[in-house]
């Protein structure tokens, strides 16, 4: 017991408070460049994203979608040389602790499954160019605006805000609402119609008026006829192509003008 105590009164611990103070210093002056790094870093990226794209030829989706990509690996790649670098300055041996990481790689991999296979399908995601930014999408049970594709995760946001974190692995299937012209579709059901043919000109009459006005209307819109009826109404059908991602508006507009101009042909017979 004596021995103990005197072993510990005899201790220098001023030298171990300045060699803890002096390792802790330079940790956090790694952290410090470290962040540095990475903000200056983000910002030669994007400044570099956004002439990018100013080139007429380059699709401002893909542009992003590409952005968000380099920034995500970048961030992956400063991280690990800020850890290698923490290592060092506690003398631990990188490189036989990277050869021990290879034949522990094995063991690993069996747990990593997921990681590697979100790394794959994200990588061929961006290959095949199935999904970039601001694109329009549903995938399994979640539909929204894509605001970021990385390696790992894609970032959606739904229409009621909420923002999903979706694995790349859980993306078997997706359904790109964004690619070509969309389909408005709207259905007018018309009671105690007693002429079809007058109902059909008249809801034609006013989808050419409103074709003349929105420049959002690619083709159409026309009224196919009856969709559906039953004892007491008839269903029309109307369709109209759009440009991308305007198909809801479109089909807002056409309700309100059919329904004004049925109103007011209905107002008229009665008067």
């Amino acid at each position: 017991m004596d021995y103990i105590t005197d072993k510990i009164m005899n201790f220098d611990w001023l030298e171990l408070s300045i060699k803890l103070g002096t390792l802790l210093l330079k940790v956090i002056v790694t952290y410090v460049i470290y962040i540095i790094i990475k903000i200056v870093g983000k910002k030669i990226i994007h400044t570099a994203f956004v002439n990018h794209a100013k080139n007429p030829l380059v699709s401002t989706s893909r542009s992003k979608t590409l952005e968000s990509l380099c920034e995500n690996i970048f961030s992956y790649v400063l991280f690990f040389i800020f850890f290698v670098t923490v290592l060092q300055q506690f003398d631990i041996k990188v490189t036989a602790l990277l050869a021990g990481a290879g034949i522990a790689g094995l063991a690993i991999g069996f747990g990593a499954q997921g990681l590697v296979s979100d790394v794959v399908t994200g990588f061929f995601l961006l290959l095949e160019r199935q999904v970039e930014v601001d694109d329009y999408v549903t995938t399994g049970s979640f539909t929204g605006v894509v605001e970021q594709v990385g390696l790992r995760t894609m970032k959606l946001r739904s229409m009621d805000g909420t923002l999903h974190y979706i694995p790349n692995r859980l993306i078997t299937s997706l359904s790109n609402h964004s690619r070509g012209n969309m389909q408005a579709l709207v259905d007018i059901s018309i009671n105690d119609c007693p002429n079809i043919d007058d109902a059909i000109n008249i809801i034609q009459k006013a989808c050419d008026t409103i074709k003349q006005d929105d420049e959002n209307i690619v083709d159409g819109p026309n009224v196919l006829g009856v969709q559906s009826f039953s004892q007491t109404a008839v269903v029309l059908r109307v369709i109209a192509k759009t440009k991308n991602g305007k198909q809801s508006e479109v089909e807002r507009k056409l309700r309100k003008i059919i329904k004004e101009t049925l109103d007011k042909h209905v107002a008229v017979v009665e008067n």
